[in-house]
């Protein structure tokens, strides 16, 4: 009976479509719809279906009726407006299409990009959905640390992998320098990764999926000079040539040493204001890989030396000059009113 409702939905479609007046439409509307039509023909045999059948085939049937309504109807307007004989002009412009423009963080991303590109970083994309071991394991975390519990990542309901142990949304783009040092091997390694990252926060800095960037460098002889060197680029070529860096003393599990990084506010040039309070506004983390990741990636801490920094897209780009964000939150509106402003 379902290939019968099937054939004849087609059948009464592809007559519809060459009704040519109001009358032959009717004549079909009846056939098909019609106290003694075929839809109701086909319904009296429902009686002689199974009981299991009979669910299925009835929203089947209603869903065929429905469709060949919708098409009736469709099928009237148009010939209706073609025996309408009011004048229309067909060469009147239409309404001009309004065209929209890039999100701002995809503008940042780019700049980003581009900026870490121009001193021979290479782009690179790794998993969202990843496995404990990438994203906590060969990163030093020991199994208590607090970054391992469900009340700060999303764990995924799935079956956990016999060594890389539980999946999950990953909580940040440090996950991207285990795969990229086991890809490479054998340094010199040089990457920018860009990602979305998801953690259980969500306030005015803090959003449950946001994007980050996550630098890596290994090669033999790297030092914090090279590190601090690459972070005040960057600050110049995103913000301009007077912004300043600072990096104080902190702690990271995959890095050692490990520092924040600080920026000069881009309010007031490093005064003080009610933003910074003190002049400065932190960025984000960084450090020297720490030779635990190192060994986790079979590459020689002895030999080699790298250093590795993380930082939110949004964040970065809510310190641009003149954009004015308060809230992280305000860059994922859908109200185009508000985006429209970038």
């Amino acid at each position: 009976m379902k290939d019968e409702l099937n054939n004849l939905k087609n059948n009464a479609l592809g007559q519809i479509i060459e009704a040519h007046d109001v009358s032959s439409l009717e004549d079909l509307r009846i056939s098909y719809l019609g106290r003694n039509g075929k839809i109701n023909e086909l319904t009296k045999e429902f009686k002689n279906l199974e009981i299991t059948e009979r669910k299925e085939v009835g929203i089947l049937l209603n869903d065929v009726k429905k469709t060949i309504e919708e098409a009736i109807l469709n099928k009237l307007k148009e010939l209706k407006v073609l025996t309408n004989k009011e004048w229309f002009d067909y060469t009147i412009p239409g309404k001009k299409i309004e065209l929209g423009h890039i999100h701002p963080i995809s503008y940042a991303i780019f700049d980003i990009s581009n900026i870490f590109e121009h001193i021979g970083f290479s782009r690179v994309s790794y998993p969202e959905v990843e496995w404990d071991w990438y994203a906590f394991g060969a990163l030093n975390f020991p199994r208590s640390h607090p970054a391992r519990d469900d009340w700060e990542t999303f764990f995924v309901d799935a079956k956990p992998h016999p060594k890389y142990g539980e999946m999950l949304l990953t909580p940040h783009t440090s996950s991207g320098q285990i795969r990229e040092m086991e890809r490479v091997k054998t340094p010199p390694i040089r990457m920018i990764n860009i990602a979305k990252c998801y953690r259980r926060q969500s306030d005015v800095s803090h959003y449950p999926m946001f994007h980050q960037f996550e630098g890596l460098v290994v090669d033999e002889g790297i030092n914090i000079t090279h590190l601090k060197g690459t972070l005040d680029y960057f600050a110049r070529s995103f913000y301009g040539p007077d912004i300043k860096t600072r990096i104080r003393p902190y702690h990271f599990q995959f890095t050692e040493p490990s520092f924040e990084v600080d920026f000069s506010c881009t309010i007031c040039k490093g005064v003080g204001c009610k933003l910074c309070k003190e002049g400065w506004l932190e960025m984000g983390g960084a450090g020297m890989v720490h030779p635990n990741v190192m060994k986790a990636c079979n590459i020689d801490p002895k030999k080699y030396s790298g250093f590795a920094f993380g930082w939110g897209v949004e964040r970065v780009l809510m310190m641009k000059p003149g954009l004015n964000i308060p809230d992280l939150r305000q860059l994922y509106s859908t109200d185009i009113r508000y985006l429209k402003q970038f």
